[in-house]
């Protein structure tokens, strides 16, 4: 399966979730410091992203990987990502999806799909981080579909289920992107139950 195709599934998927919110949950607790609609509105720029780098060409390909791509953004600020800046975003992205988030996030998954459709997996899109192919930055959102796709589903007591595809994927780019930050022989150890990752582990 495409990097494309891998992706707009997991959001078609994330879509369906958001559907079933009941309408008095979006103000509950979400993640950390946002409520169920701010989780909401972070996880949509999973889209708005693709939607926006994919009409800005990039001069150079400057990262080749989902994982140097993650690899990068943990170390951007020194001491990992601004998280901040990113509390911030996600409340502005859930203040835009207006009042009807749920009809505003479906519409936002119809047109990445619609423009992903005529799109060039090969081509050279400028990111936050750099520029980089399209084929290389869609597993990113991936990840950040299937990873939030989950924490909406647990703040809302909704089940969710993706493909195969998207988890293995996902859990692909993230032990890549660990070792990459130098905790490969952590994650083997943990993975094949010799040893536990310290608390508060993550490569993102």
């Amino acid at each position: 399966m495409s990097t494309s195709a891998t992706y707009t599934e997991a959001a078609g998927v994330v879509a369906d979730l958001v559907t079933r919110i009941d309408d008095d949950r979006w103000d509950a607790p979400g993640l950390g410091v946002w409520d169920v609609r701010a989780l909401v509105g972070h996880t949509s720029r999973a889209m708005v992203t693709v939607l926006t780098y994919v009409e800005r060409p990039a001069a150079s390909e400057q990262i080749t990987s989902p994982e140097d791509y993650y690899a990068l953004m943990s170390s951007a600020t020194g001491e990992g990502v601004d998280q901040s800046a990113v509390a911030e975003r996600g409340r502005q992205a859930g203040t835009a999806l207006g009042d009807a988030p749920a009809t505003a996030f479906r519409d936002l998954v119809d047109r990445v799909v619609a423009r992903l459709a005529d799109a060039d997996p090969d081509a050279l899109i400028e990111t936050i981080a750099g520029g980089m192919r399209l084929d290389a930055y869609l597993p990113t959102r991936t990840v950040e579909l299937v990873v939030h796709g989950s924490d909406i589903a647990r703040a809302t007591g909704l089940d969710v289920a993706f493909p195969t595809t998207a988890l293995t994927d996902s859990a692909a780019v993230l032990a890549r992107t660990g070792v990459v930050l130098g905790h490969g022989p952590a994650l083997l150890d943990a993975l094949t139950g010799r040893a536990p990752l310290p608390p508060g582990f993550t490569v993102v």
